[in-house]
Formats: C-alpha cells, sequence, structure tokens
C-alpha cells in the first residue's frame, strides 16, 4: 500500500491541508485505484487493518520536522465499519501516542450513512478524540441522509460538498441552490467548508464569490504520492 495526497487550498491559493488516498502497488496490476479493493475490504474487518495503517503511516507524517515547522491538517477517511469497533477511540489514541504526531493536525472524514446507525454512540466517540483535538468532517454532504437535527448533535467542524453538486453548479440552477444553501448552512453554524471535485476556474469563482471555501479538485492538483506532495511544501516555504 502506497498514500497518495490531495492539496485543500484556501481561497487565496494557499495549501492549507490535504486529504490521504490510499493506493494499491501491485507487482504486476501497478498502481490500483482504491475503487477496485477498498469495497472488498469493507466486506470485512480487513478494513479496520487498512484503516489503522493509513491513520499511522499519516500520523507519522505529521510529526515529522518539517511538517511540525508549517503544519497543515490532514483528513484520512474512517469507514463506518472501522468507526463502529468499540476500540475505535483507543485506536486512535494510541496511533497518536506511538508516533506523536499532534492531534489537531489530523482531520478525521466520516459519512452520513454511519449516522443513522447509532447517533448516541457516533457522538460520544466524536466527542472523546474532540477532547483531545481531533477534528471531524462530514463527508459528501447532502448526498445521503442530510438532516439538520442531526447536524446540529454532531461536534464537526466542517462539512464536504460532494463533487456532484461542484461539477454542475455552474450549468444547473437546481445544483447552484443547492451549493447556495450547504454555504448559508455552514456560515451560521460556524462550519469550514471544503468543495471536492473543482476542475475550473468558473466553479472556483462560482465558490468563492458566495463564501469563504477551502477547494479540492484537479484545478488546485490531482492527488500526488506522498513524497512529492510533502516536497511541494517544502518548496512553498523556502
Amino acid at each position: 500500500l502506497c498514500v497518495y495526497l490531495q492539496s485543500q487550498v484556501s481561497n487565496t491559493g494557499n495549501i492549507v491541508g490535504g486529504e490521504a488516498l490510499v493506493r494499491w502497488q501491485h507487482p504486476q496490476r501497478g498502481l490500483v485505484m482504491p475503487g477496485a479493493f477498498i469495497p472488498i475490504a469493507e466486506e470485512s474487518d480487513l478494513i479496520v487493518d487498512l484503516g489503522n495503517w493509513v491513520l499511522t503511516h499519516i500520523c507519522h507524517m505529521l510529526a515529522r520536522e518539517h511538517m511540525l515547522i508549517a503544519p497543515r491538517r490532514i483528513s484520512v477517511n474512517i469507514s463506518p465499519r472501522h468507526f463502529r469497533q468499540p476500540t475505535f477511540v483507543q485506536q486512535i489514541r494510541n496511533i497518536l501516542a506511538v508516533t506523536g504526531a499532534d492531534p489537531t493536525r489530523l482531520k478525521l472524514e466520516v459519512t452520513e450513512g454511519m449516522l443513522i446507525d447509532n447517533i448516541n454512540d457516533v457522538v460520544a466517540k466524536m466527542n472523546e478524540l474532540n477532547e483531545i483535538g481531533v477534528r471531524f468532517s462530514l463527508d459528501d454532504f447532502g448526498t445521503g441522509y442530510s438532516s439538520l437535527s442531526y447536524l446540529k448533535r454532531l461536534p464537526i467542524h466542517e462539512i464536504k460538498i460532494d463533487k456532484t453538486f461542484v461539477q454542475d453548479m455552474t450549468s444547473d440552477s437546481n445544483d447552484a441552490s443547492l451549493v447556495e444553501t450547504i454555504l448559508s448552512i455552514a456560515k451560521h453554524m460556524n462550519l469550514l467548508v471544503v468543495a471536492e471535485g473543482v476542475e475550473t476556474a468558473e466553479q472556483a469563482d462560482f465558490l468563492n464569490q458566495r463564501g469563504q471555501v477551502i477547494h479540492q479538485g484537479y484545478f488546485f492538483g490531482k492527488p500526488e504520492p506522498e513524497a512529492a506532495w510533502l516536497a511541494k511544501l517544502k518548496g512553498l516555504r523556502s
């Protein structure tokens, strides 16, 4: 396995963080994308092992000297099966302790679908990790079981606008209205917003004209191998 990172960029063009994306470097097939193996891993506790591997890898990266000098927050996707583990919170605590990573630089992305299982358990686990500085992002907002009653209970700091809304918002009035509504909700609830799938200057301008939005997409950079992404950060500081 190997980790790629895709930059998350402010409206002024500064890299403020990144999302960790896992790839499988297969000896015969070459680089295998997550869509080919993550669903299989999701069917068993293999996804838990994979999740802990990515988390450990990212936390080691966060603890490196050059990341400490110019810190960025890194997002890691957490599967519902992994989050439901009774020992999930302790797993995160152990990884942070072993690696020495700053918890405030770790952001865990969770999906809306996870919320319908046991909202009380979800909130309790989030609160435990929030207490030590870990942040949470609600991924693919608007595509699942969106509920403001859920949203107000969750100790999250960020919502991510799904790319299916972003890609057509400049040409489809319904998608434009949805994006504007999400931005309004986020503003009133003091939440950060990340827009996924920003691929054109027109899309970036549309978002910037309507709020403080963090951009993630090919217009600002494709996912890159970890070493290349870190080298870019180092180059920005030099």
